[in-house]
């Protein structure tokens, strides 16, 4: 498994921020041990890095690297949902 590249897009210190900063985190420290670089990006500090990504709602998490790119939208509560879109629910543990 190679390195992850993630970038979560909030807006504000809301609380819907906060979990999704933390379930994300918690799902990052236990299936990818590590091996991932996580940078928060508040919309309300750098709006253009936002209108870059093209980024119409947040939260919004962004996996840049390994290919293929992958958005998820929401609180990231779900983690069926993040595991897939990280690309992680064919990945066995051995």
């Amino acid at each position: 498994m190679g390195n992850y590249t993630l970038k979560l897009y909030i807006t504000g210190k809301t609380s819907r921020s906060e979990t999704a900063i933390a379930n994300l985190k918690e799902i990052c420290d236990k299936e990818l041990a590590g091996q991932y670089e996580l940078n928060v990006i508040d919309v309300l500090d750098s709006p253009q890095l936002a209108e870059d990504d093209k980024i119409l709602a947040t939260p919004t998490l962004i996996k840049s690297l390994p290919p293929p790119s992958r958005r998820i939208i929401g609180d990231l509560s779900d983690k069926e949902k993040v595991l897939l879109g990280l690309d992680l629910h064919t990945k066995k543990k051995s």
